[in-house]
């Protein structure tokens, strides 16, 4: 260290000496303590207490200042106490006095002459010129030594003597002199921090950046603990992991001289941010109030963050303790750790990374644990670590059927990370099948649980190599794995699913209770998948209810047409939610556990036209499944989200489906059965929120997938309603009328009252003729008995609507009260609101051609006088804010009233010189 001597005298205002060469990031410190060189200099005596963590650089400081001091002229005396040291008594005083007199004194230390004569030799230097006493580590020294210093320190107020003392911060004084009767009651205290990112790069010897920041993040800037990272610095290392066995030991031996605080050091670094105060005394094996004293003690110096869950305040340092610990006792305690928490009840994740470092001991318990969290890194996007986990569980002794079964789930991770690799681990998951039935169950569990896209495609794929394997044992061995691989074969697909005929065959033989039961829903699904008859979809499904397998409705294709089918038999729905709701998790992790009976229920509510309390079915479950990140991934989830955007347009709730289709990841479902679902709610969304061009788009692009998918039904998703009623809005009639005529033929096939129904209300909505009132006539009466309340009140509308519109005042009065009724009771505003003013305008109407000589109501009235003035059918349209289709319609019943062939003999039949009322 060089230093220059200031050449002016040191008692004549000195100039401030040159900052010492190699101390990096302490220039503020040495000039709060090189400021008050002054005082001393001009004969007050000053002191400053240095404080910091261990390895903060506390005897640098002081050993820097010292060079300063000499340098300004002062006589420089620096004593180091030591914890070995302590019970020697004189060590600090002596020190001091030899560096003041290059002698030891002549009394002993223990009388009243000793302090006497320790004061006198500090008082004769300072007459002979200004004198610097340092004491490095001050809480360490003997208990005389800091005797001779209280005792001095009043003695030397009026000479020239500057005092710096170096402490270890939050060490608790236990001697008989306190800090403050040894540095005076108001000495500058200085503060020592971590050095920042630019000095850290400098004392490594590494460019500023990234780099750098995360070297200064670990170690705190800690310059003793940045010279162990310095020692192990290699190109590309990982910082996270950093640490040193030696700062591990130091700090081991530190910690001895409190109790109980070696092991909940220990403890701490175990339980990392999982160490709670109640399982660190478990863990470290002492009572609360011994561990509450030990957290004590870490914290007030620095090495635990004061916090509610006490943690080592670098990384760097819990590195260190860790690998201070033998790979056995540390092996041990990690997995102690990990059972603690377990029965704790913490999340499988967080007993997982502990079980991680519980190596080379076996673990029997943990298999299940490491497999779960396994499931839940899939889930976050983090297959690698759901790798390690897996890795982990294979470590233990496990039955062949078990080791198959992780095999696989370690394939599915494995999949996500590096695709080529996850058939070879297939492969070696069926060479470990010792067990027919126990394998089909691994490979069912595997379809089940992987729900959609590339992974399902995995998951199919496995079953075949599974299928060939068991195949030799003959269908009893491999029908329950051929049925789940169908399903998801035919709910995976975008074109259409296998041949059913090819696959029934293999069902010939078998008499089995439980393959009669799956036979029966796979039937029930051809039946709906042609759009035959409903009476015999509805009994194959109840067929496939009657057992106790409910796998075949926890698969998200047979899931999304069974409900679709039920929701109009109440019966059949209560056993389906009886079936589905278990107290069993789910096997895919992304369904939570009772979402599948929620689910039906809602859809059972929709259909009856309860939609107020169907959206909180379908609301509640949206939340969980966002909780999950799985609205966009899970077919369930999709489902759900489609249907309460679907709710929502009825309900009028715009916003709320606007949102949520916006959360969805559209692209995310291409690959799914479930999109077609979400294609035709994004349509009615967009045909109703005034995009009806898109909504149009939509609408038939959903049928376009449905056809191409093979689907048949028009109760899954009643596109072609909808299509047809947009298609009207945008005067394609021709259209309209061909989707209608398609609607109401599959309508027919099917046969229940509700798809029959509405599908009668869609064709007599795109007619205006005799023919149109008995449909929607016939559509009222259709659904009159049923529970179909919203399709009733939509019939009712329309029908009361057209009565209006063709001279029926009376009657469609009536039918308009009912259908505001209706409408009320499902909550759908948006049509209850048009009822209520169809049935205003019907009144209305009904008072004003009592009074026209003509007949006509008031609209026909308007529409017939503005046409015989020259108006174009859209000119009147835009005037009076109505369709072109209903002005065509008004035109059509003032023609038939007027007993007139069209619009040349309106003006002659109204009188020219007529004004429309209110003109």
């Amino acid at each position: 260290m060089h230093t220059e001597v200031n050449p002016e005298s040191p008692f004549g205002g000195p100039s401030v000496p040159k900052r010492p060469a190699g101390l990096l990031g302490r220039d503020r410190e040495l000039d709060t303590i090189t400021g008050l060189f002054r005082a001393a200099l001009r004969g007050r005596a000053t002191s400053a207490v240095v404080v910091g963590e261990f390895g903060m650089g506390k005897s640098s400081v002081l050993g820097a200042a010292g060079e300063l001091a000499k340098a300004a002229g002062f006589t420089v005396a620096i004593a180091s106490a030591s914890r070995l040291e302590t019970h020697l008594s004189g060590g600090v005083g002596r020190q001091l006095i030899d560096g003041l007199t290059h002698a030891p004194p002549d009394h002993g230390p223990r009388d009243e002459q000793a302090l006497d004569a320790f004061f006198h030799t500090v008082r004769h230097a300072a007459e002979q010129g200004p004198v610097f006493l340092g004491i490095d580590n001050i809480h360490l020294a003997d208990p005389w030594s800091m005797r001779c210093l209280a005792y001095i320190r009043h003695r030397v107020e009026r000479l020239p003597v500057m005092i710096v003392l170096t402490a270890l911060i939050g060490q608790l004084q236990t001697g008989e002199v306190a800090l403050l009767e040894m540095s005076g009651c108001t000495p500058a205290t200085i503060r020592l921090r971590g050095l920042g990112t630019r000095h850290v790069a400098e004392f490594l010897g590494v460019a500023t950046g990234r780099f750098a920041e995360e070297c200064r993040e670990v170690t705190g800037g800690n310059p003793y603990l940045l010279g162990a990272l310095r020692r192990r610095l290699v190109p590309g290392m990982d910082l996270d992991a950093a640490g040193s066995a030696m700062i591990g030991e130091v700090l081991r031996v530190r910690m001895h001289e409190y109790t109980a605080a070696p092991k909940m050091l220990e403890a701490v670094a175990i339980l990392g941010e999982d160490a709670s105060f109640d399982l660190l005394a478990r863990l470290a094996g002492v009572d609360e109030s011994t561990a509450l004293a030990a957290i004590d003690t870490m914290v007030r110096a620095h090495l635990l963050t004061n916090s509610h869950r006490p943690a080592l305040t670098y990384r760097f340092v819990r590195n260190s303790v860790l690998a201070d610990m033998p790979l056995t006792t540390r092996a041990v305690t990690q997995s102690r750790a990990a059972r603690l928490l377990h029965d704790a009840g913490a999340a499988p994740e967080r007993v997982g990374a502990h079980l991680l470092e519980a190596t080379a001991i076996r673990i029997p318990w943990a298999v299940d644990i490491l497999r779960m969290a396994a499931r839940h890194s899939v889930v976050e996007g983090d297959p690698e670590l759901s790798v390690r986990f897996l890795s982990r569980a294979l470590e233990e002794r496990l039955s062949e059927r078990k080791r198959m079964a992780i095999l696989l789930q370690l394939a599915h991770a494995e999949f996500h990370c590096d695709p080529d690799s996850a058939p070879a681990r297939v492969r070696e998951a069926v060479d470990h099948i010792d067990d027919r039935e126990t394998a089909a169950f691994a490979a069912t569990a595997m379809i089940l649980s992987l729900c959609g896209g590339p992974d399902a495609r995995l998951a199919i794929n496995s079953a075949g190599q599974f299928a060939a394997r068991l195949d030799a044992g003959g269908p009893d061995a491999v029908w329950p794995l051929l049925c789940m691989t169908y399903l998801a074969e035919a709910g995976s697909r975008l074109g259409p699913p296998p041949d059913f005929r090819d696959f029934e065959r293999q069902w010939a033989p078998l008499n089995d209770p439980a393959a009669q039961q799956s036979r029966s829903g796979l039937l029930a699904l051809d039946t709906v998948r042609g759009g035959k008859s409903s009476a015999n979809a509805v009994r194959h499904f109840g067929e496939a209810l009657s057992g106790e397998h409910p796998e075949l409705f926890e698969q998200p294709y047979f899931f999304a047409l069974a409900t679709a089918v039920l929701a109009d038999e109440a019966a059949l729905t209560d056993k389906l939610c009886q079936v589905l709701d278990t107290e069993r998790v789910p096997w895919d992790f992304h369904v939570p556990k009772g979402a599948l009976a929620t689910l039906a229920r809602g859809i059972a509510l929709q259909a009856g036209g309860d939609l107020v309390r169907a959206s909180v079915h379908y609301e509640s479950l949206v939340r969980q499944f966002d909780e999950r990140g799985a609205t966009s991934r899970c077919p369930i989830a999709v489902l759900c989200a489609a249907r309460l955007i679907e709710v929502s347009v009825d309900l009028g709730r715009h916003d709320v489906a606007t949102a949520l289709l916006d959360k969805i990841d559209f692209g995310a479902t291409q690959a799914l059965f479930t999109h077609n679902y979400l294609l035709y709610a994004r349509g009615r969304l967009r045909a109703a929120g005034g995009e009806p061009e898109l909504g149009y788009e939509d609408l038939r692009g959903c049928g376009r997938r449905l056809e191409h998918h093979g689907m048949r039904f028009p109760g899954f998703a009643p596109w072609r309603a909808h299509a047809a009623r947009t298609a009207l809005a945008l005067g394609r009639t021709d259209a309209a009328a061909r989707l209608a005529e398609e609607d109401l033929a599959a309508a027919e096939r099917w046969g229940t009252p509700r798809i029959l129904g509405g599908a009668l209300t869609t064709a007599g909505l795109v007619r205006n003729d005799e023919e149109a009132e008995r449909l929607l006539t016939k559509a009222v009466d259709v659904l009159g008995g049923s529970t179909a309340k919203l399709a009733l009140t939509e019939a009712l509308t329309e029908l009361g609507s057209f009565q209006a519109r063709h001279g029926q005042g009376e009657k469609a009065i009536v039918t308009l009260r009912r259908a505001t009724q209706a409408g009320k009771h499902c909550g759908a505003r948006p049509l209850t609101r048009r009822a209520a003013e169809a049935l205003r305008d019907a009144r209305t109407s009904l008072t004003t051609a009592k009074d026209n000589e003509h007949g006509l109501t008031k609209q026909e009235y308007r529409v017939g006088v503005m046409a015989s003035q020259g108006l174009t059918n859209r000119e009147i349209a835009e005037a009076l804010h109505l369709t072109r289709r209903t002005v065509e319609l008004h035109l059509s019943g003032a023609y038939r009233k007027l007993e007139i062939a069209g619009r040349t003999e309106l003006g002659s039949a109204l009188g020219r010189s007529q004004r429309v009322d209110g003109d």
